[in-house]
């Protein structure tokens, strides 16, 4: 008899937005007159900007071309991508990150959950509660995370950094030595931020005690507030104890597109079982060169693109549309005495459920009688629980109209 991954009998049979997509459309068969505001998923409303557009019609009119053809590209990307990256995204900022150590690939959610594979599964893991699902349920898939207590949602073999309003969302070091450390700042769900200073804090405690930080910056481009770092490469010491991941699709509406990328520092190193030391860098180079074939040319052609002056100019233009809808958010909602953090610097809301409501009652109020999606802050973890998380991708007509309903809701 065929085994299987034992640990898929672990994780919850049902990812968190599939519970959520599950829940809408029953209500939308039994309600189909209902006008439904989806503001539960991170997916964009707005079209891709014109500059991407048109590289698309040119890289496309390239591959009906047999001396412009583009079979089988490097699977660490294109040449004239990961220059325009490391350019404009590091070397304008003063950090130092060269084009080849940038990978490209289909997407940030992949890479944080291939990233694993370079990892032992002894390795501890310890992530910020409230947490993205996909850094604790690809660890539980490959054994790292232990088992789970189903009343409390978290795993015995994974260390939770609570995020909370106590702390004002900054998470204290873990008492327990990690091997591997989960950030992600713009923080989804919280949509907070950490300082320069106590982002260095984290730098400095991995660098003493050997740890290696995955920073998922998918959400920079939304920082607002001067000062907040936009790359933890702007730490010192970082590229000695850092990978970094990001994301087109939020930035530039590639949710459909998919595409993203990973930045390996050449310093990077580990131990195998007998203690000998190998290179990061070139396990990731090994494992993508394996499993990965790269990302489509006439979508690495879209995000060159973006680089241009017109296109980085029509890319700010569509963030500073999102983070108006944040903005008119969390105004409305605090207007309607609920307590919200995030919308400044991040386009996430995360809002404090009214006093006796959990995070799934208050998501099945919202949507049953004002047929609004949120996303129930339990399914992020432990510390969510009493929280829903809004997004501010809807359209702006969307956005009002919900701002509007939750500004008169009672609860």
């Amino acid at each position: 008899m065929l085994r299987v991954n034992d640990n898929f009998s672990l994780i919850p049979q049902s990812y968190l937005f599939s519970e959520i997509a599950k829940r809408v459309s029953d209500f939308q068969r039994a309600n189909p007159e209902a006008r439904i505001i989806r503001m539960g998923i991170g997916d964009v409303s707005r079209p891709l900007c014109p500059a991407a557009v048109e590289a698309l019609h040119r890289a496309a009119d390239h591959q009906a071309d047999p001396a412009t053809f583009h079979g089988y590209g490097p699977e660490q990307g294109y040449e004239f991508l990961r220059n325009a990256i490391a350019r404009s995204d590091y070397h304008d900022r003063g950090i130092d990150i060269t084009p080849d150590e940038i990978f490209i690939s289909d997407g940030a959610k992949s890479d944080l959950g291939n990233i694993g594979d370079l990892f032992s599964t002894d390795c501890r893991v310890a992530v910020t509660d409230p947490v993205y699902p996909v850094y604790v349920d690809t660890n539980a898939m490959a054994g790292r995370a232990g088992r789970p207590d189903s009343a409390s949602g978290s795993w015995d073999r994974i260390i939770y950094l609570p995020s909370t309003a106590e702390n004002d969302f900054v998470p204290a070091l873990p008492l327990q030595r990690p091997d591997i450390i989960y950030l992600c700042y713009p923080n989804n769900p919280t949509g907070t931020v950490l300082t320069r200073p106590q982002l260095a804090q984290w730098v400095e405690y991995a660098l003493a005690n050997s740890a290696l930080i995955l920073f998922d910056s998918a959400y920079e481009s939304y920082i607002t507030t001067p000062g907040i770092p936009h790359s933890i490469y702007e730490i010192e010491g970082a590229r000695r104890c850092a990978i970094e991941f990001r994301s087109f699709s939020k930035t530039a509406g590639f949710t459909g597109m998919r595409l993203g990328y990973t930045v390996v520092p050449r310093e990077l190193t580990g131990l195998t079982s007998d203690g000998t030391q190998v290179s990061i860098h070139q396990m990731w180079l090994r494992r993508q060169t394996t499993k990965f074939n790269g990302a489509s040319y006439v979508v690495q052609r879209a995000a060159e693109a973006l680089f241009t002056p017109e296109g980085k100019r029509q890319v700010a233009e569509t963030i500073r549309y999102y983070m108006a809808n944040a903005s008119l958010l969390r105004q409305k909602l605090t207007e309607a005495g609920l307590k919200v953090y995030g919308g400044i610097d991040a386009p996430y809301l995360w809002v404090k459920t009214p006093d006796g409501y959990s995070s799934w009652e208050f998501f099945d109020i919202l949507l049953s009688k004002y047929h609004i999606v949120v996303t129930p802050g339990a399914g992020f973890g432990p510390a969510g629980e009493g929280y829903v998380r809004l997004t501010a991708f809807s359209s702006a007509e969307a956005t009002a109209a919900a701002a509007s309903r939750l500004a008169e809701a009672k609860y």
